[in-house]
């Protein structure tokens, strides 16, 4: 055995698992087919917003309360801001389809938020030019995280409490035995108890067929304007935003550089063959929708995209990660599939992720996560062989 626990990709939930895998473990080992936080991962594009407002499954919210401390220790540990707390802002239609939604999420999960009118928008945040019919849901704990930061930071704390890293080294293969986990990168293997793939759209290679069927790598643009005036959009002033008006959706955060702001048109994903062959160029009907978006949101923005990039990420078929065991009693545990959602809960899957994965504690309430969800049905030979048995099995 080379080690209890190894951990294939040291991205946005690979870096935490290490990190947390370390505190517990003295031989933990992480794998990098490149180095942490290099540019043309899932991470890249310096930041990600952080939110505890959402419209979707309630079961996210636990995770997200056990992140926000996480990323506090993060900080305490390494000395390092990773999340700049400045609050968040969620706009849409009164009556359309993201804030309802997103407003009967908060009251299922209690959490604390403020509503907004236009007035008071107006008021408070004037940087943001509102429809008529346009409100806001405001998040007091939400902020913009630093990605790169908080990988080299999660991974340097990691090897301090000795953990082994290996950079420049990808992962080609992978095989459980009875014994552990076999995997292997050119000619070289080691072996390991237990394997946490984290790899993001590179896990595809390592997945077995029934997940390869159902996840898919994504290209992600991110967008880059100059501020008329860099003071209105600094965090003390310009929370994290999502806005989803009628048929314009965007989201971003406030200036990290002191000149230039984050906006992103949102939901605009779109199938690439390979991670490593993203076009990293936006296409003139990209341009176009963002500069028209950007001139109708943001007046103090001059509507030219300055810096624009694109990065590959993992989608399942339902847009939920994949997190836990390949199948019952497996020694390989996938952490992976965040569908472009995933940063701001990394500490806290990479956490359960560490505890999960060395056998610490199981964790419940995540059968929505779990990658034997997609796992073929078997259709038992009785249900096969007549209209009764068939009538059964479908009355269940």
């Amino acid at each position: 055995m080379d080690g209890k626990l190894a951990i294939i990709g040291l991205g946005s939930v690979g870096s935490m698992a290490l990190w947390q895998a370390s505190r517990s473990s003295g031989s933990v080992a992480g794998f990098e087919a490149q180095s942490p936080g290099h540019g043309r991962s899932a991470a890249g594009g310096d930041t990600r917003l952080f939110r505890m407002l959402y419209r979707g499954t309630p079961s996210y919210y636990p995770i997200l309360e056990r992140s926000q401390r996480l990323w506090a220790e993060l900080e305490a540990d390494t000395g390092q801001e990773i999340l700049t707390r400045c609050g968040g802002l969620s706009i849409g239609t009164v009556d359309g389809p993201y804030l309802p939604h997103l407003l009967e999420t908060t009251r299922l999960n209690g959490a604390d938020h403020e509503i907004l009118s236009r007035e008071a928008m107006a008021e408070r945040y004037p940087q943001h030019n509102l429809r008529p019919d346009d409100q806001a849901v405001y998040d007091p704990h939400g902020g913009v995280l630093r990605t790169d930061r908080a990988i080299t930071s999660a991974v340097a704390a990691a090897q301090s409490n000795g953990a082994t890293v290996l950079t420049n080294t990808p992962i080609d293969g992978i095989r459980e035995t009875g014994h552990g986990v076999v995997i292997t990168s050119g000619d070289n293997s080691w072996t390991f108890e237990n394997v946490i793939v984290s790899s993001g759209s590179w896990s595809q290679q390592l997945m077995p067929d029934y997940l390869k069927a159902v996840t898919e790598t994504r290209r992600i643009y991110l967008t880059w304007f100059v501020a008329r005036d860099a003071t209105e959009f600094s965090p003390d002033r310009f929370p994290i935003f999502i806005r989803i008006s009628g048929e314009r959706s965007l989201y971003g955060a406030p200036t990290v550089d002191g000149v230039t702001v984050k906006a992103t048109l949102d939901g605009r994903s779109a199938p690439t063959p390979h991670a490593d062959t993203v076009p990293r160029d936006l296409t003139a009907a990209e341009i176009a929708e963002t500069t028209e978006t950007i001139t109708e949101f943001f007046p103090g923005l001059v509507a030219t995209i300055v810096r624009s990039d694109a990065f590959p990420d993992l989608y399942t078929a339902d847009q939920h990660p994949l997190l836990g065991q390949l199948r019952e009693n497996s020694r390989i545990y996938c952490a992976t599939g965040f569908s472009g959602a995933g940063f701001k809960i990394a500490s806290g899957i990479g956490e359960i992720a560490a505890s999960e994965a060395l056998g610490a504690h199981a964790f419940e309430g995540l059968e929505f996560l779990r990658p034997q969800r997609f796992m073929p049905v078997r259709t038992s030979v009785s249900a096969r062989t007549g209209s009764e048995a068939h009538s059964r099995t479908h009355g269940a």
